[in-house]
């Protein structure tokens, strides 16, 4: 807690390849003004949390050089090739390792843009007001991110494989739902991302 609030910081993930966009780096896709990444961490930064962290991995240092990312934000996670797992792992390895008590965490993705401050901010007043230890974003075939999790759950987070994803964590736990009214959309392909420029413009 600090000054009656929790203490909350925010990860995105964004390690990964994206090899269904061929040789574009997805995190760095144009998006308004600015990357699909940049944009997600000012909606993270705008959001009622004050700490937010990015968790890189492929083509971490070309990200950093074409964002000029802070490496004081910036977490790497050697074992990104493993999926989104391993890199709750690095994330949350590395907010341990800080000076602060923590009472959660919110992790969203670089890869969903229509994710704002908003979305963001009802995460974690439902997560506050619930007697729940997680709440995650409902989709037509089941939970997932943004979600945010108590620190009770952050021992298991931390055995996350890839063989053992947070959704597993999720189904099993106390929880509570938040419709996202289509601001879930990720982009996973070329044609997600043409398709969402369209609806942008």
């Amino acid at each position: 807690m600090k000054n009656g609030k929790p203490s909350i910081p925010i990860l995105i993930l964004a390690a990964g390849e994206s090899k269904r966009m061929g040789e574009r780096v997805k995190q760095l896709l144009p998006w308004k003004n600015t990357t699909l990444l940049e944009n997600a961490l000012a909606q993270a930064r705008a959001s009622q949390v004050e700490e937010v962290f990015v968790v890189l991995g492929a083509n971490d240092e070309f990200i950093k050089k074409q964002t000029q990312l802070p490496d004081d934000i910036c977490i790497y996670n050697e074992n990104w090739s493993n999926g989104m797992g391993s890199s709750i792992v690095a994330g949350l390895k590395h907010l341990l390792s800080l000076p602060v008590e923590y009472d959660g965490m919110l992790v969203m993705l670089a890869d969903q843009p229509l994710i704002d401050a908003a979305y963001i901010d009802q995460v974690i007043d439902t997560w506050g007001k619930a007697r729940a230890t997680i709440t995650a974003t409902g989709y037509e075939n089941g939970l997932g991110v943004p979600a945010m999790f108590d620190k009770c759950h952050f021992t298991e987070l931390l055995k996350l494989t890839k063989d053992y994803g947070a959704r597993h964590i999720i189904n099993d736990s106390n929880i509570k739902i938040i419709n996202p009214q289509g601001k879930e959309m990720d982009i996973d392909t070329w044609q997600d991302y043409q398709n969402m420029i369209q609806q942008l413009n």
